[in-house]
């Protein structure tokens, strides 16, 4: 086998990264109204699938979407840290905005969807998947 240096547009990555949250995102919805359905609390609902969403995700985005052949373990830590801010950030969002401003949560959660998907791109690109630009980096080929 070849070992062929990939070097994938950040605009690719982006595409894949945008794919892989709209999947993701739909299937867990589903899941979170089918659990809902069967009488399971909301925030439970919601906290074990954002558990598996981080999970899921950090899969894929590893192997797919930045082809990032570094270490699991820091890389998932870095990941987990990434969403726990992300998190914080929207609720501290939401606290500010919608009970101290009293702006329609809609507006600011949907707002915020977007703004979170950028940071945590951004984070994911250079710091949770980075790789050393001094270093050859190999990797199989695979779509």
């Amino acid at each position: 086998m070849t070992d062929v240096m990939i070097v994938m547009s950040p605009t690719w990555q982006l595409v894949r990264y945008a794919f892989i949250g709209l999947l993701s995102n739909a299937i867990l919805y589903l899941a979170y109204l089918a659990l809902t359905a069967l009488g399971v609390e909301t925030k439970l609902a919601m906290t074990v699938l954002y558990a598996v969403g981080v999970a899921q995700t950090f899969i894929f985005n590893k192997r797919w979407t930045f082809r990032h052949d570094g270490s699991h373990r820091s890389a998932f830590v870095r990941y987990c840290i990434s969403y726990a801010l992300g998190y914080f950030i929207n609720l501290l969002v939401l606290y500010v905005l919608v009970d101290c401003l009293h702006y329609p949560h809609q507006i600011v959660q949907g707002a915020m969807i977007f703004w979170l998907a950028a940071m945590l791109f951004l984070l994911q690109k250079f710091w949770v998947f980075r790789t050393n630009p001094s270093l050859s980096i190999s990797a199989r080929i695979h779509s």
